[in-house]
């Protein structure tokens, strides 16, 4: 259903920096980067045709600005990538917004998941569904 989300940065080297380095963590690499002139877009996926995370300044060009309540959320397919990504956020300079762990009943259909916020104030969500 979604190819990509955007998110918005004030500063596009070190959000670049930041998110090579984060979602490197599960394999994505970049695979597009538009010149500077063109606001930076920069897009990060594990593969064409996969869902993807952009960077980039905002095309009106004023400040980026996270929404409150927007929030961009990581599929991952086993536990200890939820956990190294959510590790890897903090370590580049990303806050906690909810550690890793089960929200409600474990078991097949459980939601394992860890919330985090880039260095713009991006909300971002690692998680897999099912059990340990």
């Amino acid at each position: 259903m979604i190819g990509y989300v955007t998110m918005g940065t004030r500063d596009l080297d070190r959000a670049r920096e930041f998110y090579a380095a984060l979602l490197g963590t599960i394999g994505a690499t970049e695979l597009m980067r538009m010149s500077d002139a063109d606001n930076g877009f920069t897009l990060y996926a594990t593969g064409w045709g996969q869902p993807g995370i952009a960077v980039t300044r905002p095309y009106d060009g004023r400040p980026a600005d996270p929404g409150n309540g927007h929030m961009a959320a990581i599929i991952v397919d086993e536990r200890a990538k939820v956990d190294a990504l959510h590790a890897q956020a903090l370590a580049l300079g990303g806050t906690c917004e909810g550690p890793p762990g089960v929200r409600g009943e474990e078991g097949d259909q459980a939601f394992y998941g860890a919330y985090f916020r880039d260095l713009d104030g991006n909300k971002l969500c690692a998680f897999r569904i099912g059990a340990a």
